[in-house]
């Protein structure tokens, strides 16, 4: 099948998901909380990590892990992939480089969102 088709079905697929995680969970946990965002997070993370598992054993070919990683997964939660690419660094003995990474886009992020708002608010 072609690449462009199965990362925009599983683009899809992951959009949809996040959409109907993100809306149905705050009803059933209650609206005080972005339980919806850490369930999507925290179950991303976990299907990302069980399918490079299975490619690094061969148990998916490149177009599944095109499919399921980068289209389903990415379009699902882009934590997911801050976290695989954090792991892989630190698998790799890169221990810093994962804890910047890590905490360069977590702390980091938080500042420049921070800074997008007030600039939102003046501009």
């Amino acid at each position: 099948m072609n690449k462009w088709l199965l990362l925009s079905i599983g683009g899809i697929l992951g959009t949809l998901a996040r959409y109907g995680v993100g809306v149905e969970l705050p009803g059933i946990a209650g609206a005080g909380f972005p339980y919806g965002t850490l369930a999507i997070n925290m179950t991303a993370c976990l299907l990302i990590g069980l399918f490079q598992s299975w490619g690094g054993r061969g148990a998916l070919g490149p177009d599944s892990r095109l499919f399921l990683m980068t289209g389903f997964c990415g379009a699902y939660s882009t934590f997911s992939t801050l976290i695989l690419e954090s792991g892989n660094l630190a698998a790799d003995g890169q221990a810093v480089r994962a804890l910047v990474n890590y905490l360069g886009s977590g702390v980091g992020g938080f500042i420049l969102f921070r800074l997008g708002a007030y600039l939102g608010g003046v501009l």
